[in-house]
């Protein structure tokens, strides 16, 4: 990297905010109060981002006599939920290729399922009038090296040998470019309907007004300090006062969980995005994206992009960064060096777009656990219910882990909890200092196979056979 294209990237970092572009916004909502004194309810729901406002919005619905509340330690919305990149994947297992390595017996109904999460949040939006900019474009997978582009289509081959390609198209390096044009792109796998792109802050934000419309309460300011059985329910305390709750449902996520057992199945897991600013319509041109899909690249350390609704590009990915013993602090959320390197890989990507800067540059925590995609449980004889571990993908899957949770609380048997997926646990981390030096040692050959053709050494290789991972 020469010095001086080094010094024109970061130059382009120089007026950046390090907020959320999605959070940084005239339209955010006021908080509503925290709570003060006891209080009851039927169902408490803990964690006011995408699996607490999912969850509650879901029991309102189907049971509008439910006396049903949601607390949030800080503000709707306010971490993971308006930090992603928007990326709202039909995916239940953070890909089809992960859901085919793990479930292969039931990835046909995992994929349908998916397909009706998605259009049940895209019927939720027109609903109740949310407006987070939601658009059905699809995503396209990006070979940006030669080895790359032959796996995409031995991938294509495979997934539709299996009947699993329906709507998925295999792009060559001009079809490709046709839809958004980098030197960098040698092939590409298109998912027309998969994924929609949406404003993530605004949909936190809308399901909380579409929950308070339906007469949930919500209290924000409100941290639940401690989970414990009291009667026929459960008690949980908060700093100024307390709930007494006949069921419990959890969507705490990369935050330490209330039940303790569940703390070692997650990892924090830091990712950082960039926004530039508003591109200009010859800009624009210059890079096509007509039509506006998703993109991100198929490296191990991998990029994530697309375009908002007022045209400006959100960069993210690559480094996926673990603190030591796994805490999760503000600290973290802001992390200079990884937005000179990525600030140095966009424009490798869109040379064409030279001199465009970035407005805001930000970070955060990923709940990852090691199997990628969400692991779900109950704890005090049924009276809670969690589920954790999206590992990225969490801005739709996190309304079907609300239907599980409340299938589990209401013990019933459903097609859902059924599912192998749902019955089933990820293996734990390790405790320190083992942790900490097995997800370097990953890190590291995951790099190590970016630069190698994409050979895996046996370090990941043993990793695969154990159906460890660690992924942004």
């Amino acid at each position: 990297m020469a010095p001086g294209a080094m010094s024109r990237w970061t130059t382009s970092l120089s007026e950046a905010r390090p907020v959320s572009y999605w959070l940084d916004d005239p339209g955010r909502p006021a908080p509503e109060p925290a709570l003060t004194g006891p209080v009851t309810c039927d169902l408490l729901v803990v964690g006011g981002g995408y699996s607490g406002l999912w969850t509650a919005l879901i029991a309102k619905e189907r049971d509008p006599s439910r006396d049903v509340m949601l607390v949030e330690g800080r503000e709707v919305g306010w971490a993971a939920s308006g930090r992603n990149g928007g990326f709202c994947a039909a995916s239940l297992t953070h890909g089809l290729a992960n859901g085919l390595a793990r479930w292969p017996g039931e990835i046909h109904t995992l994929e349908r399922l998916g397909a009706r999460n998605l259009d049940a949040i895209e019927e939720t939006v027109a609903r109740h009038s949310i407006d987070c900019d939601f658009e059905r474009t699809g995503e396209i997978d990006v070979a940006t090296e030669p080895y790359q582009a032959e796996e995409l289509r031995s991938w294509y081959e495979e997934i539709a040998a299996r009947g699993l390609a329906d709507g998925i198209e295999f792009l060559d390096a001009h079809a490709v470019r046709e839809q958004v044009d980098s030197p960098t792109f040698l092939a590409g796998l298109h998912d027309r309907r998969g994924v929609a792109m949406l404003n993530p802050a605004r949909l936190a934000w809308g399901l909380k007004r579409a929950c308070l419309a339906l007469g949930v309460r919500v209290y924000e300011h409100t941290p639940a300090l401690t989970l414990k059985r009291y009667g026929a329910g459960m008690a949980v305390r908060t700093p100024y006062g307390a709930v007494r709750a006949r069921r419990v449902a959890l969507g705490t996520n990369v935050f330490p969980s209330l039940v303790r057992r569940v703390r070692p199945y997650t990892v924090p897991v830091y990712d950082y995005a960039l926004m530039t600013e508003p591109l200009t319509d010859a800009q624009l041109a210059s890079v096509g994206w007509r039509n506006r899909q998703g993109l991100g690249d198929s490296a191990n350390q991998f990029h994530y992009f697309r375009l908002s609704a007022d045209n400006r590009i959100l960069w993210g990915g690559y480094d996926a960064v673990y603190p030591y013993g796994g805490r999760v602090r503000a600290e973290y959320d802001d992390r200079p060096e990884t937005y000179a390197r990525l600030a140095g890989h966009f424009f490798t990507c869109f040379p064409q777009l030279e001199g465009v800067r970035f407005t805001h540059a930000w970070g955060g925590a990923i709940d990852t656990c090691s199997r990628f995609s969400a692991f779900f449980g109950t704890a005090h004889a049924g009276r809670v219910a969690y589920a954790a571990g999206y590992t990225g993908l969490g801005v739709g899957a996190t309304r079907f882990g609300a239907e599980v949770m409340l299938d589990l609380l209401a013990g019933e048997r459903t097609e859902r909890t059924e599912l192998q997926m749902v019955r089933s646990k990820p293996l734990p981390f390790p405790p320190e200092p083992f942790a900490w030096s097995g997800i370097a040692l990953t890190k590291w050959a995951l790099a190590r196979a970016d630069a190698h053709q994409g050979r895996r050494n046996l370090w990941l290789r043993t990793m695969d056979r154990l159906g460890l991972g660690f992924d942004s």
